[in-house]
């Protein structure tokens, strides 16, 4: 089957590859629409749960969803918010409990407690006016045992089965035609176990989703990329749906999940490593492959200090245009706030450049 090349939403068409940066609660910290607008960003990525709690369903739905609320009128992906649930309760148990049928997270860790079902997590991304749903899954660590993995493929099936009744459900009741609707993405568990992979995918394959995301650590303790079985869940995904590695943001890793069949990417790092004045720098980019290099503007006062180029001379984003190393290096040792909102931009700006690289690539 060909490899899609296009991803058509209700909120605008979006080249493949893309990535979508992270804004969990509404917003990419630092800058603004118009700012991702100018850095060529074809679609964000927003927090389910968190924006259930901050600012609240009502809210959204009385703003006329988080496209109106955020000044965004281009694509949304919300994530579940399951990752971050899981990961507060691994952590420490009085935050709640995963169930069979639900989770129950006691957000304060003591008496006040949210129910997280499936069937309340496709009705709130509708609610959002989300233009890509997540359906809820079970995430397990990377330390985990087998039979813990066991557990989490049988709720990530049967959770995903509830997602899809949930969403057929809400284009009932919302009489949303077909041109209008969003897309409904399963997520493939299953560890580094190869036959609960093969398993939990082909049980959500036969649920006929739009698109397929990699569930799990896509990285390892030493933060590289677990080659094998990012390999081989891609191979088990539909060529004509899409691919997410979710939370997967490095240059390179995607650059070499990319290869492996992979169209979508989201990850903070961009944006966070701008706010700790790391910034990136393409060297160059031959047969599909990328060559960069990410330095701190802070580290090398004798040069930065009074240079007066750009961060990269080859970058057209805003930042690159008007500003200097020089006055970047200023704001960084003054500790204020533009300089975070120039760095994000520029390191956005490269994200997009990427892709844009990795299309022609293709084509």
């Amino acid at each position: 089957m060909e490899r899609k090349r296009k991803l058509l939403l209700p909120h605008g068409d979006v080249n493949l590859p893309a990535f979508f940066p992270d804004g969990t609660y509404g917003v990419v910290r630092c800058v603004d629409s118009i700012d991702l607008e100018e850095c060529h960003i074809a679609g964000l990525v927003m927090n389910s749960y968190h924006l259930l709690s901050k600012p609240g369903v009502s809210v959204l739905k009385a703003s006329g969803g988080l496209h109106t609320f955020c000044a965004w009128e281009h694509p949304i992906l919300t994530d579940s918010g399951g990752f971050q649930v899981f990961s507060l309760i691994r952590e420490n148990p009085k935050y709640g409990e995963v169930r069979k049928n639900e989770i129950v997270f006691r957000p304060d860790g003591k008496k006040e407690k949210v129910i997280l079902t499936p069937e309340k997590s496709i009705q709130s991304q509708f609610n959002y006016g989300s233009d890509i749903i997540m359906c809820i899954d079970y995430c397990t660590h990377p330390d985990d045992s087998y039979e813990e993995n066991v557990f989490s493929v049988d709720v990530t099936i049967n959770w995903a089965k509830r997602c899809r009744d949930e969403y057929e459900r809400q284009l009932r009741l919302r009489r949303i035609p077909e041109e209008k609707r969003p897309l409904l993405f399963g997520i493939i568990q299953g560890g580094s176990f190869y036959d609960l992979r093969k398993k939990c995918a082909d049980a959500l394959i036969d649920m006929c989703f739009d698109g397929y995301g990699f569930g799990g650590w896509p990285v390892d303790s030493k933060g590289e990329l677990v080659k094998d079985i990012l390999q081989y869940t891609a191979d088990l995904m539909p060529d004509n749906k899409i691919k997410y590695a979710m939370g997967l943001g490095k240059p390179d890793g995607i650059v070499e999940c990319h290869k492996m069949g992979y169209d979508l990417f989201d990850c903070v790092i961009p944006t966070r490593d701008a706010r700790h004045n790391r910034l990136y720098v393409f060297d160059d980019f031959l047969g599909g492959s990328t060559k960069y290099h990410l330095f701190y503007i802070l580290d090398d006062k004798k040069t930065n200090m009074r240079d007066n180029s750009p961060i990269s001379d080859d970058c057209d984003c805003f930042t690159c245009k008007h500003y200097s190393r020089s006055y970047l290096f200023h704001l960084f040792k003054v500790g204020d706030s533009l300089g975070y909102r120039l760095a994000t931009i520029h390191n956005l700006r490269f994200y997009s450049r990427l892709m844009e690289k990795l299309q022609v690539y293709d084509n």
